[in-house]
This record gives structure tokens, C-alpha cells and sequence, in this order.
């Protein structure tokens, strides 16, 4: 299907790419993974064509057709939407526009009409007099109303935007599809629509996601970029991951017997096998779970940070009582009559139509936003510690070194100690001298990191965290589930992460206009329960 050979990509003296060969055969979906910076991204780019690599080449099975996930979100502007999806498959919707100019000719002549049956008939071999249709199908499946379809884009929303365009990369059911991150801004009930399209889909698909709940979802293949080259495993990414733990712990068992090592290795695939097989998507999946081998097990290089969350002391029964709370921001009410007690030990995702709400209260409930109605207090035993969504205000004076940046938030002299300091950091993969690299030059990710070195050393008893996930790798996503289930305090937090949500919370918490629905339930379970459902109606409209 698709032909990767002797691929090379350099920038000066950074390799990213080195003699890569590797092909992607159809029916397979490929999640391709790799660290900050390892090329996941570029990698998509030379496969679309939008990108040549330093040497090597990427070939196309002859005849066949790759649609890819636009990340311009005005590159359509002067289209409706229907027409938008339409250029989807870009060879129909030419001929459509060729027939149409020849039709709308002030002096159509015979010519003219022979060109236009012979196009006509090729439209028709295409699917085209269907197209509107399928189109306006693919719209609706994604949310996209009807009385919408013949709206400019230049006048769509940039959340909208996102579902039209994904409409687009689906439309005219494209050999190979390529999407960057294909979930972002799309809502819950979307990303589901996405899943059980993609998990039955029958060609080729490369996918970039930080979405595990997705890449399990989705991918009989995970593509995993490390030391310059790429190497495809049979298998979802919790396969991936899990395997490749289990493999870097026998590498560290020298003593054991290479038979035993082998035995485990099969009894973990077995398990792994069954708990597919009852799964929402056990059709779709059979066809990974037979190719599931023991030499696909290997140990990967990936550095994963220690985030560990203790407590300096447990928390009494009064954690943080909320009432009769309101927010309301440009005019427009986010939520009202807000009453709920938060108990020990709850771990709540935190939820509302509009994002902005969850976050409003959040900055509530911490102090900083001081224009709402109502009233909250905590309990006397807490203390608190908050992942804001935007913490761009902690990094004001970016000419700090990371451990002085992390030295402000010392409560002790023994914290101020650069040992101590160092030693939050080095949990955070900042070790050496790049623990003394200038805030000025932190990506997005290293911010974060700072951030929860910064929670870590508070040891409270309270986490708050908003969107915990943005712009964070798998492997930090990964160990940041992975401590939070483990957490022995209470925790409010908002997601888009299906996985965190689901692994992490026991109780949800919706924001609406109306009110507040509280359920002691899994993040799976709320969104299927019918009487939530009926609730949810109610509530919004």
C-alpha cells in the first residue's frame, strides 16, 4: 500500500530519520508514537507530500487514494461546507466543477455536450451523483446539522471547524487516511462517532494521537519512532506499553531462564488476548489479537517520569463544602445553583458543555477568581495544590533557572536546598544541566513538568487539576494516570482524555446552567446511563 524506502531527514546537524524502510499494508491501522520531538509530525508531512525528506523516498500503491486531515483551519474559507467535505476526494469534486463550467457556457455547443456525457460517465463510475448525499450523511454522523451545510466557512466556529474538516479527510472512503491528532477540540460523543468508524474501517490508516483511550480504540499497529528508525508491533498502544514494561523488567532479571522469560511473556499475551475479546470493539480487534507474538515483545528506550503525589498529612472527613455557586462570563451563564460536598477519597472529573465553565469554577474554588455568586470553604485539615490550565503567570520572570524557579515555592530551608530541589526536578527528566536551563526556552510539556515538580513538593492532601493532559507526551501522560490512581487524597479534575477519565475518576461532576448532576459513577458509565441522559436534556434546555 504504502512504501517507506532508505528514508533520511536531517536539520543541520540534528537526525531525525536515518535509512528508514518499512511499509504499511492495507486493512492496518497504524498509531504511530515516539517522544517530544522524534518526528511524529514530519513523518506525516513527507508521507502527504507537504514536506521532502534530506534523501529516500515514499511511494503510493499505483490507483490508490490518500486523504489526509487538514490542520488549516481557513484553508476553506471561501467554500460552504458542504463543498468543503466534497474536496475531500479532490478527483470527483474536480470533475464536478469542469462539468459545471461546461454547463453554465453562454454558447454550449455539441463539443461541449460530448465532453460533458464523457465526464458525466466517469462521475458517475465515481459515485458523484451521490456524492451530496453521502456527504450531508457524513455531516450529520458528526453533529453537523443540516440547516448548516450551505453556511461559509468563514463563518463556522473553529470547534465546528475541527468536525468539518475531519467530515472532509472521511468523505469518499479514501485507500489511506492520515490524521494528525485527530481529537482535539472534538467533544466525547465525537471521539466515540471517530472510534467505531476508524476500529471497522476497512483501509489503510497512520494516525499521531496523544488519546490512548483512541490509539486502543483504533490501531491494530503501533509504529513506534526510536533511535531514528521505525518499527511497527501488532497491537494497540496498552499492548505496546504494558509489553514493553514487562520486556524492560526481564532484561533486568539476568539471573532468569530465558524459557521462563518466555512463558510469562506468552501468559501475559494470553491475558491480553481475552480481556480484547470482550471489549466494545472484539470484531474489529480479532484480527490484531491473531498476530500477537512473542518477538513483537521488546523493551523500549522511553524515559518515563516518577510523579509521585504524597501527602504531608491525611485529610480530615470535611474536605470542601460548595453552595448555591454561580458564574457568569460575557454576558453568558455558565452554571448556577452549584451545591455539592467534595468527601475523602473522592477522585471527580469535573464536566460542562463549555470548557470554560469547568475552568471558571476551578479558579473559584483556588481563590483567584473572586466575581461569582454563592459560597465555598474547605476544610480546615486540606491543603491544596492546582494544575491551572494556563499557567503562563508562573513563568513571568523567564530568566529564572529551573531550580530558583522551583526554590519560590520552598516552604522549609531544607527545600531550598539545591539537593532537594534538584531531586523534584530529576524526577521530572530535568537532570544535570538541564535542570539549570532558563525559563525562557521551556516548550509547553516542560512546563507542565516544572508545574508538577512544583505540586509534588506542596504534599497536599487536595489536587486540582485542569486539562492535565495538554501538552504532555504519552509517557508523561502515561506516569501521570498511573500516580493519580494511586493517589490517596481527594482530587477534582477536567479532561478530554477518555482514558484519565475513566481510570482515574469514581465520581462526575456536570456544570450546567440549571444546576449541578452529581453521580458516583465511571466515566463510562454516566455517559451510557439513560437516566443521565434524560437529565442532561433537561438540564440544557
Amino acid at each position: 500500500m504504502l512504501t517507506v524506502s532508505n528514508l533520511s531527514v536531517q536539520f543541520g546537524k540534528r537526525v531525525l530519520f536515518d535509512e528508514v524502510n518499512t511499509k504499511f499494508t492495507h486493512g492496518n491501522c497504524y498509531g504511530i508514537i515516539g517522544a517530544n520531538g522524534a518526528g511524529k509530525s514530519t513523518f506525516l508531512k513527507i508521507i502527504a507530500g507537504e514536506m521532502e525528506p534530506t534523501s529516500g523516498s515514499v511511494s503510493l500503491e499505483k490507483g490508490k487514494r490518500m486523504s489526509v486531515l487538514s490542520q488549516d483551519h481557513f484553508a476553506f474559507d471561501e467554500f460552504n461546507v458542504l463543498d468543503t467535505v466534497l474536496i475531500g476526494n479532490k478527483p470527483l469534486y474536480d470533475i464536478k466543477q469542469e462539468m459545471d463550467t461546461l454547463y453554465a457556457k453562454p454558447d454550449f455547443n455539441e463539443e461541449d455536450g460530448i465532453k460533458a456525457g464523457e465526464l458525466g460517465a466517469i462521475y458517475e463510475e465515481m459515485g458523484g451523483w451521490t456524492a451530496e448525499s453521502d456527504a450531508a450523511t457524513l455531516l450529520s454522523s458528526v453533529g453537523i446539522s443540516e440547516e448548516m451545510h450551505y453556511t461559509s466557512m468563514k463563518d463556522i466556529g473553529g470547534k465546528v471547524k475541527v468536525r468539518i474538516l475531519l467530515a472532509q479527510a472521511l468523505f469518499g472512503n479514501p485507500d489511506l487516511l492520515i490524521m494528525d491528532e485527530p481529537t482535539n477540540d472534538l467533544d466525547y460523543e465525537t471521539i466515540a462517532w471517530l472510534e467505531n468508524f476508524l476500529a471497522n474501517y476497512k483501509n489503510t490508516v497512520i494516525v499521531v494521537s496523544h488519546d490512548r483511550h483512541f490509539l486502543d480504540a483504533v490501531c491494530t499497529h503501533i509504529s513506534d519512532i526510536d533511535y531514528n528508525k521505525i518499527n511497527h508491533y501488532s497491537g494497540n498502544y496498552t499492548f505496546w506499553y504494558e509489553s514493553s514494561q514487562l520486556a524492560a523488567k526481564q532484561r533486568a532479571q539476568q539471573n532468569k531462564k530465558a524459557e521462563d522469560k518466555k512463558k510469562e511473556l506468552e501468559e501475559f499475551i494470553r491475558r491480553f488476548s481475552a480481556n480484547v475479546a470482550k471489549s466494545k470493539q472484539a470484531t474489529s480487534r480479532k484480527k490484531m489479537i491473531e498476530k500477537l507474538n512473542v518477538e513483537d515483545i521488546k523493551p523500549s528506550s522511553r524515559r518515563y517520569p516518577a510523579i509521585i503525589f504524597d501527602r504531608e498529612r491525611e485529610a480530615g472527613d470535611q474536605i470542601l463544602h460548595v453552595e448555591d455557586v454561580a458564574k457568569t462570563i460575557d454576558g453568558k451563564l455558565m452554571f448556577s445553583k452549584i451545591n455539592l460536598n467534595l468527601a475523602k477519597g473522592d477522585k471527580v472529573i469535573v464536566i460542562a458543555k463549555d470548557s470554560r465553565a469547568v475552568t471558571a469554577f476551578f479558579e473559584i474554588i483556588t481563590g483567584n477568581d473572586t466575581d461569582f455568586e454563592g459560597k465555598y470553604n474547605w476544610g480546615v485539615t486540606t491543603s491544596q495544590a492546582y494544575l491551572p490550565l494556563d499557567n503562563s503567570e508562573f513563568f513571568k520572570d523567564g530568566e529564572l533557572n529551573l531550580v530558583d524557579w522551583l526554590r519560590q515555592y520552598a516552604k522549609t530551608e531544607e527545600e531550598r536546598e539545591e539537593v532537594y530541589l534538584r531531586g523534584f526536578l530529576g524526577k521530572m527528566i530535568f537532570s544535570g544541566e538541564e535542570a539549570l536551563k532558563k525559563c525562557t526556552v521551556l516548550s509547553g510539556g516542560e512546563k507542565v513538568r516544572c508545574m508538577l515538580s512544583r505540586m509534588m513538593m506542596a504534599r497536599a492532601n487536595v489536587l486540582v487539576i485542569d486539562e492535565p493532559t495538554n501538552h504532555l507526551d504519552l509517557e508523561s501522560i502515561q506516569a501521570f494516570n498511573n500516580s493519580l490512581k494511586n493517589y490517596k487524597g481527594s482530587l477534582l479534575f477536567a479532561t478530554h482524555d477518555h482514558e484519565f477519565a475513566q481510570t482515574v475518576a469514581n465520581r462526575v461532576i456536570e456544570l450546567t446552567p440549571k444546576g449541578v448532576i452529581d453521580r458516583y459513577m465511571t466515566f463510562e458509565e454516566y455517559y451510557a446511563n439513560d437516566k443521565v441522559k434524560e437529565l442532561r436534556e433537561k438540564m440544557y434546555n
